[in-house]
């Protein structure tokens, strides 16, 4: 009975595996379509797909990955519910030119000064990024905006500032603008008044968003940054935005509607002050985000071949099949994204002459690919035939550098921009100080004890856990892997040494033990109030006393007759994690929520302005006193 009990439990544990790992592929089906429909603008079909997904979870099943999963699809949820509040406020920017470039140097036909661009590996950033390919620094420039990754491999945004005759340590900017994901290709105004940069991990629908930060003109602090919006933020991966130093241009790089190995460079008109508007539909939208300049054509690639490269008529004939395998490739890839544009659109509809028409749509990109492979087949097969020629000949035609000639000059729609490729600078060589490792100063035990590098105690209440003392001074040896041993030494020369640094008589208490086990049977608590002792009494008498009456603060957010936009409600529980966010009403019917308390006027001054950068500008920071 034993046995067949035991075997009807290994048969049930079996069956619940198998039932989770079937109800996981699920979950992931179904978040892989809501992402088809959230990269083609379908933001609210796309967040009931995420909703769908979630719902299939069993928690019975539930096991550490499928935690992980339901956490993932949540957050891309969240993407989706920011396009669709982001579909109010979109901007329809003048398209002077754009062009697809490699991702390898597109950085380099940018409307900026010679010699700025350094290529990565450099001394500011060591590790190269599938995007981030090099870094912005002009002879000259007194300070430097640059990204690289941290000891966790994310990347975040640094600074440092020239300084007599060395540059500062690289420090981050602000907490607004390092988030839990990357950050790559910051970028000055010409006026340095405002900075821009991409981030996958800010307020966004996926991919690199652009953002945008002014600084502060009293304390020089960057503000929260706000996302660009449509069309110049979008699914996919959008970054390096610029405006021109002669003020006429806004410059910004897309992978939308390329291959994995290309990107479009788009250059717009300067507008200072965009009018923001909402669109109809995902179409709209998506027709938008195409960005297609006014003439409706994409930018030539007209130019010579520079003098080092003989110009012949074979050696035009070449350069112009190459330029015809180029455009058939890029067009295979756009008429193949646009059918599954067409699939999903399908797919989502019911209106019989809706579905007509977009089948028709669908046919026409299906029939045209077979025919656009075939002429690339060809034209691939008669480009080798001219290689194979100038071989014969004895020519040597070295194809990457030809293509670069082809494409240093490159006219635009308007008569007056040219795509014109720069070179890169020299490798960078500032004389930049190190940052130096900081103590730690939480109590640890060690393989090898440390005193503090500051002896002096902090301002207020501190406790700490005395551990000896003697008319010898202390060795390393004999801390017993104690960290951080603080020493002070008596006008009769005795040696005392007290160990950590807590704020509460509970932390203390809970490690007094660990130090007695070290080896310290006598150890006891001392306490310190502005750096003078006092006695443990006193001490927790002050402490009780300082938690019946606190200044607190909490943010109130007037939203109208109108309930907290459900990203809004988002993004605030991730500024302010832990803190409630409770709804009260004014007495015409009106809405307020109240977030906090919050301990620093800081920390709830930022998300007033962070909810105020969301479009609700009643919201302020209030004190409030706890007793």
């Amino acid at each position: 009975m034993r046995r067949k009990t035991i075997i009807f439990h290994i048969f049930l544990c079996l069956f619940w595996a198998w039932s989770a790992s079937g109800q996981s592929d699920k979950v992931l089906r179904e978040a892989s379509r809501a992402d088809a429909l959230r990269e083609t603008y379908f933001f609210e079909e796309s967040r009931d797909a995420y909703v769908a997904a979630l719902e299939m979870f069993v928690d019975s099943l539930m096991t550490a990955d499928d935690s992980l999963l339901r956490l993932d699809v949540s957050d891309r949820m969240l993407l989706s519910e920011n396009g669709l509040n982001m579909m109010s406020y979109v901007s329809r920017p003048n398209v002077v030119a754009r062009h697809k470039f490699s991702l390898d140097d597109f950085f380099l036909y940018y409307p900026l000064p010679d010699h700025g661009w350094r290529s990565v590996p450099c001394q500011l950033d060591s590790v190269a990024h599938r995007f981030s390919k090099a870094v912005y620094f002009r002879d000259g420039d007194r300070e430097v905006y640059w990204s690289a990754s941290d000891k966790d491999g994310i990347r975040n945004i640094y600074r440092s500032e020239y300084q007599d005759t060395v540059w500062s340590v690289p420090a981050l900017l602000n907490e607004h603008m390092t988030s839990a994901a990357d950050e790559i290709y910051p970028m000055l105004s010409p006026d340095g008044q405002r900075l821009y940069f991409s981030s996958k991990g800010l307020y966004g629908v996926g991919g690199y968003d652009i953002y945008v930060s002014e600084k502060d003109p009293v304390s020089g602090d960057w503000s929260v940054p706000v996302n660009m919006g449509f069309p110049y933020s979008s699914p996919a991966d959008d970054f390096l935005y610029i405006d021109s130093p002669d003020g006429r241009y806004s410059v910004f790089a897309s992978n939308r509607d390329c291959g994995k190995d290309s990107v479009f460079v788009y250059v717009l008109d300067y507008d200072d002050m965009p009018v923001r508007h909402s669109v109809e539909g995902p179409e709209e939208l998506r027709d938008l985000a195409r960005l297609d300049p006014s003439s409706g054509k994409d930018v030539s690639g007209s130019s010579s071949v520079s003098a080092d490269i003989p110009e012949n008529v074979d050696t035009r004939r070449y350069m112009q099949k190459m330029a015809e395998v180029r455009a058939l490739r890029d067009s295979i890839s756009v008429y193949g994204m646009r059918a599954e544009e067409a699939r999903i659109r399908y797919s989502r509809t019911s209106d019989p002459k809706e579905m007509a028409a977009i089948e028709e749509a669908l046919l026409s990109y299906e029939m045209a690919v077979p025919q656009m492979q075939d002429s690339l087949d060809r034209a691939s097969a008669r480009l080798q035939e001219i290689e194979m020629e100038f071989l014969f000949n004895g020519v040597v035609i070295d194809p990457d550098k030809l293509l670069a000639e082809a494409d240093r000059e490159m006219v635009g729609h308007s008569a007056d921009f040219v795509f014109t490729r720069k070179s890169l600078g020299e490798p960078l060589a500032l004389n930049m100080l190190e940052p130096e490792p900081a103590f730690d100063y939480s109590f640890k035990i060690l393989e090898e004890g440390q005193f503090a590098e500051d002896q002096t105690l902090p301002e207020g209440l501190v406790y700490q856990i005395q551990m000896f003392s003697t008319y010898s001074k202390a060795g390393v040896s004999q801390l017993k892997g104690l960290s951080p041993v603080f020493e002070t030494v008596a006008p009769n020369g005795k040696h005392t040494y007290r160990v950590g640094l807590f704020s509460g008589y509970n932390d203390v208490l809970a490690n007094l033990n660990s130090v007695k086990r070290a080896g310290f049977r006598s150890a006891f608590i001392v306490a310190f109030n502005d750096g003078k002792e006092v006695t443990v009494a006193k001490a927790k008498a002050l402490e009780a006393e300082r938690k019946k009456v606190q200044t607190l603060y909490e943010v109130r957010i007037v939203t109208g007759q109108k309930e907290l936009d459900m990203v809004v409600a988002d993004g605030i529980r991730q500024q302010a994690a832990g803190k409630d966010i409770a709804r009260s009403r004014t007495d015409d019917g009106g809405n307020v929520y109240v977030v906090g308390p919050f301990a620093d006027k800081e920390t709830a001054e930022n998300l007033a302005s962070f909810v105020r950068a969301m479009g609700i500008s009643d919201a302020s920071c209030h004190e409030i006193t706890q007793k």
